[in-house]
């Protein structure tokens, strides 16, 4: 992924988060990666990574790996949730 405000690459090496900076122009440099944090995450099915970072290359979003046995069991599905919201949140138009 890249952080286009930071000049920052980063990718996943395993359980690790790695970024390495990059200087564009002709040529374009790229720095010595370095390990960020190592944490275990769920990995992507595919090609296509399953995380993202801020333009600031502060703030990542990742999927969390969940312990099978603490596994949510149920979903509730909430049917015509809007109504509900209209009437705990009056517009105030007539």
């Amino acid at each position: 992924m890249w952080a286009r405000a930071s000049g920052q690459l980063f990718y996943r090496q395993g359980d690790g988060m790695m970024a390495a900076d990059v200087a564009l122009g002709p040529p374009a440099v790229v720095g010595k990666p370095r390990q960020l944090f190592e944490r275990s995450y769920r990995r992507s099915p595919g090609f296509w990574a399953n995380y993202d970072v801020s333009a600031d290359g502060r703030r990542f979003l990742m999927v969390k790996n969940i312990d099978e046995a603490v596994a949510p069991t149920q979903i509730n599905v909430v049917l015509n949730w809007h109504e509900e919201l209209k009437r705990l949140v009056p517009s105030g138009r007539p």
